[in-house]
């Protein structure tokens, strides 16, 4: 595995809800390339469950979402906007049980769009969510000259 670094950190993108490690409300995720997916181990905090001490569905949503994106900037080199978000929730993604895997693959690319699988399954690798992604991509100089996307050689050292 392979990590993968975030070069938005000291930009004014660096407060990120998803990724961002000095957001304190935020879910501090990081990432690591594992050959064709984007992966997360994540630590769960109680503060994101909505009953008992499952992780709330729309945390989830937004960890599919925030993955996804990262697909986007390294397998696409580029950035992007969601335009689709279907999700569905197979089982509990616990607070209280310890880490969880968040991967995403690159399912299909075309012009303007990018069509990615997302899922999170908890330590018995068991699927708790997963979602079909299409984000809008843009041309990488656009993605540059207006998002601040920083080229795909930013995220690796």
């Amino acid at each position: 595995m392979k990590k993968i670094l975030n070069p938005y950190i000291e930009t004014e993108n660096g407060n990120c809800f998803g990724c961002s490690p000095k957001n304190e409300q935020g879910l501090q995720m990081e990432f690591m390339e594992d050959g064709d997916f984007i992966i997360s181990k994540w630590n769960p905090k109680a503060h994101l469950s909505g009953f008992k001490n499952v992780l709330h569905g729309g945390i989830q949503t937004t960890i599919l979402d925030e993955i996804a994106c990262w697909v986007v900037f390294v397998k696409c080199e580029t950035s992007g906007v969601t335009t689709a978000l279907n999700a569905k929730f197979r089982g509990a993604a616990f607070t209280d049980k310890g880490l969880l895997t968040v991967r995403a693959h690159l399912i299909s690319k075309e012009k303007k769009f990018a069509n990615i699988h997302a899922e999170i399954l908890d330590e018995d690798g068991k699927i708790c969510s997963e979602a079909e992604v299409q984000y809008m991509i843009f041309p990488t100089e656009m993605a540059k000259k207006r998002f601040g996307y920083p080229g795909i050689e930013a995220f690796y050292e």
